[in-house]
């Protein structure tokens, strides 16, 4: 297996391994379903107050949690992962009874919970939180040392959930509305959040408190602290909204080289404005922020660790030398703000809402930039690290996506669906609808699906069940006999019906095959299938 393989397994590997054999218990039930008590309140509000102790690996605080009652209940959920705890819960200062079941934590409300009404209640917690070991393929918080031996610290925690360093309603169905961050750190560390800094508090013994405000929906697992030595510089981009700070934190050691190498940023935002829409985060600003490990789409505070190289880490991840033209993690990580912070998946199975369209969205950057031609090349180089071992969706409700294939084979279904739409301006007017459509919104497969199909005009029901829910590649089947071409599409669900494009003795021609034998007139007798189309031939 050669390096390139296995960079790219590596990236598609997190929280994918054993998405279908899992055995599922209760736990991943009550974390991955909108269980009795999580239906009845609407999130409107948090405020995450945190003092983080490095030299202990510890934190201590609590979160203000602000809700709107919807129906008339008196038990809640709120989720905090071990080994951390939760040490009380209080509404308007009187303390609430606590059952623990595992992560799951019910609370027994005394006040009533008018229909209507904003409530809210404050969970104090402490602890030990789980170290991340292979940040950001597992959760919880990196404690590292820069070069200089100051404290490096972050948190990433993408699948696992934000309940492994912070008590919330740990399901993505209900994004809050707004949020305040206040993280205190030790003198000489300066701490990075979502959003935009609000205040910098001076405490005793030279700690700093930094608060930070969200002003729009965020996703839990967006949520992130960042602490280090770092230092700042911005830049303005004038965008589709009008200026657009975009503010970068590295450490001291490596100001200079993130002042040329992230020029890709700007760059980024350009390419992904032009396909995407507007930023969708304009009030809480853009960020860079370097952290002690690969990195993570946290939003508006994209966190990145490529080591200032070129590609994955130096490797071109389509090994076409075209992954070489940007840094994979900006472009990358970047185009989550989109597809995941933006528009956010309801349940864990539709993961590919999230990673298909961001693998995809390295091919769009390419393709704005470089043309057509490269974008294409890098997609189809892409298909080596496809393993089409499981259906791209998870099973629901229990907290599980599906196939790490999310990332490339997903990509390569979207570059698939653009040939079959066969209008790029078109195509665009699709994937900026999208994001206004379901501006700040959580959503399912469905809908993204549904969507799709009414603006393309296509019925695509047989081709995202093809792409999604099974996970054979349609194999083009034909033969020549006596001037005929016969074909049909094999290795496919019933109903499977794509038109694809191939040439004949180099005479482009449009095929539209299904699974009974279809039969035309031809001289020819050599058949190409363009490589745009994610298929397989088969001569008899």
């Amino acid at each position: 297996m050669n390096k390139y393989i296995v960079m790219a397994l590596a990236l598609i590997t997190f929280q994918t391994a054993t998405a279908q054999e899992k055995s599922f218990t209760r736990q991943d039930t009550l974390r991955g379903s909108i269980t009795p008590e999580r239906a009845w309140w609407d999130l409107t509000y948090y405020h995450l107050d945190v003092e983080v102790n490095p030299s202990s690996k510890s934190i201590k605080g609590k979160n203000t949690v602000q809700y709107k009652v919807l129906e008339p209940h008196n038990l809640l959920q709120i989720d905090l992962q071990s080994p951390l705890t939760i040490t009380k819960v209080t509404q308007d200062d009187i303390p609430l009874e606590i059952s623990h079941e595992g992560n799951a934590h019910f609370i027994t409300l005394k006040n009533a919970q008018e229909v209507g009404s904003i409530q809210s209640l404050e969970v104090y917690y402490e602890g030990q939180p789980k170290e991340a070991i292979r940040a950001p393929w597992d959760g919880g918080f990196s404690w590292k040392k820069d070069d200089n031996g100051n404290d490096f610290v972050a948190t990433s925690c993408q699948g696992l959930g934000a309940s492994v360093w912070w008590p919330n309603k740990d399901h993505m169905y209900d994004e809050v509305d707004s949020m305040l961050i206040s993280v205190t750190v030790p003198k000489d560390l300066m701490n990075v959040s979502n959003g935009q800094l609000r205040s910098i508090d001076t405490l005793e013994n030279g700690r700093k408190t930094y608060n930070w405000f969200v002003y729009n929906p965020i996703n839990n697992y967006g949520v992130n602290v960042n602490i280090g030595d770092y230092v700042h510089f911005s830049e303005t981009y004038n965008g589709e909204k009008g200026p657009l700070k975009m503010d970068y934190y590295v450490l001291r050691n490596n100001l200079e080289k993130a002042k040329t190498h992230f020029k890709d940023a700007p760059r980024m935002m350009e390419a992904f404005e032009h396909w995407f829409g507007p930023y969708p985060f304009y009030d809480d600003g853009f960020k860079l922020v370097e952290v002690p490990y690969l990195g993570m789409e946290h939003q508006s505070s994209v966190t990145y660790g490529n080591q200032y190289k070129k590609g994955y880490l130096g490797n071109d991840v389509s090994g076409t030398g075209w992954g070489l033209k940007f840094d994979f993690i900006i472009i990358h990580e970047s185009g989550h703000e989109w597809f995941a912070n933006n528009i956010t998946y309801k349940d864990m199975a539709d993961m590919w809402i999230h990673e298909s369209f961001t693998a995809y969205s390295e091919s769009l950057f390419l393709d704005y930039f470089y043309g057509k031609n490269a974008a294409s090349e890098y997609v189809i180089g892409t298909r080596r690290a496809i393993q089409n071992d499981k259906p791209i969706i998870g099973p629901y409700h229990v907290n599980q996506s599906g196939s790490g294939d999310m990332y490339f084979k997903g990509s390569n279904m979207l570059h698939t669906l653009r040939q079959w739409i066969n209008n790029d301006e078109k195509w665009r007017e699709i994937l900026r609808g999208l994001n206004k459509t379901f501006y700040h919104q959580t959503v399912t497969t469905d809908q993204i699906e549904t969507y799709i199909s009414e603006q393309s005009g296509i019925e695509l029901t047989a081709f995202f069940n093809q792409y999604l829910r099974d996970f054979r590649i349609p194999i083009l089947e034909y033969e020549f006999i006596e001037g005929d071409l016969k074909y049909r599409w094999i290795n496919t669900i019933s109903d499977f019906d794509m038109p694809i494009e191939v040439s004949i003795n180099e005479e482009r021609v449009q095929l539209y095959p299904k699974a009974n034998w279809t039969s035309i007139k031809t001289q020819g007798n050599a058949l190409t299938v363009n490589p745009n189309y994610y298929v397989a031939k088969k001569k008899l």
